[in-house]
């Protein structure tokens, strides 16, 4: 019998991102890097070994959202460093001044993990006070017109959205930008083409689909939107909902919650095709039309290369 036309043949755990003229794949057993650098393309691949092996309770759901969250950002900014120094100096991102001082105190794999560290703390900085304090602070200004903490919740979570989404839209007008976020569209190309079953190849891989369901954009727009479920059900009873310190301990301390549960609803949708897991997918592939642009054929083999190189020997053990 025919297979359905929307019916997935296989969905894999295999996901990836974007760097700079690279991209990295993460399989069930090991990652790979593939960087069309200054002297032509490098490769880079490393065995994995996770802490939910040692520590099972690192997997369980809920818990596991948050573990996998930081542990995506830690890995990912040593890719996006990795990938930055294979290009040439002029295209590189000039080294800062903290860099320059943390590998003057500090050496080799040292060095390496302290300016990782810093990195990861300073953009959940970043993240945390534009994307969730910021969107706090503003809707208290409507406060004195509305009486209904509920109400002034829901206006945080539409500034919130608002900011999110002009944030996306100027980062795709930055050049090097623009140009990761068409890695990524190969990064997901590729991905379809495999989980189809068809032979990684630039032409079966040119017409797949540039959104996936388990993206990482729309994973933070999921959590934009718990955020404002979540927000709005602990406040609904407290009498200083209006009070700004309240108001941003309560998001700090709620924000693992947050994350915990918006990672369980995108890994759900990820691996179901009914019409429940389309309609929650539909927004977040939406705004996938800001981070994910068509790629030329050579971000596409880049993409095949990384891929094929993460691929389990034993078919189907990276079922999703």
């Amino acid at each position: 019998m025919a297979k359905s036309k929307n019916e997935n043949v296989f969905r894999t755990m295999i996901g990836g991102q974007a760097l700079m003229e690279g991209i990295l794949m993460r399989g069930p057993k090991k990652q790979a890097i593939v960087v069309n650098g200054a002297e032509g393309r490098v490769v880079k691949v490393e065995e994995l070994n996770f802490s939910k092996d040692k520590y099972p309770v690192l997997g369980w759901p809920l818990i596991r959202g948050v573990f996998t969250f930081i542990s995506s950002m830690a890995n990912g900014v040593r890719a996006l460093m990795f990938s930055a120094e294979q290009l040439p100096e002029e295209e590189g991102e000039a080294e800062s001044k903290l860099d320059k001082w943390i590998e003057k105190h500090f050496e080799g794999e040292k060095a390496t993990k302290m300016i990782v560290t810093v990195s990861l703390v300073f953009g959940l900085l970043i993240s945390v006070g534009l994307f969730i304090l910021l969107p706090s602070w503003i809707a208290l200004l409507f406060k004195g017109v509305v009486k209904s903490g509920i109400l002034v919740n829901l206006i945080e979570g539409v500034i919130r959205i608002i900011i999110f989404l002009a944030y996306m839209w100027l980062a795709t007008r930055m050049k090097d930008i623009h140009r990761v976020f068409e890695y990524h569209g190969a990064e997901h190309k590729s991905i379809h083409c495999y989980e189809k079953g068809l032979p990684l190849t630039v032409e079966n891989v040119r017409p797949q689909p540039r959104q996936h369901p388990r993206c990482g954009t729309s994973f933070l727009f999921v959590v934009m939107i718990i955020s404002i479920l979540v927000f709005s059900v602990v406040s609904f009873n407290w009498a200083s909902w209006d009070n700004p310190l309240l108001r941003t301990l309560l998001r700090l301390a709620l924000l693992p919650v947050v994350v915990a549960i918006s990672y369980e609803i995108n890994r759900w949708v990820g691996g179901h095709d009914n019409f429940l897991a389309k309609a929650l997918a539909a927004p977040g592939k939406a705004v996938q039309h800001l981070t994910v642009f068509e790629p030329d054929d050579l971000m596409i083999e880049t993409a095949i290369a990384a891929l094929e190189l993460v691929i389990p020997e034993e078919k189907g053990s990276d079922k999703w």
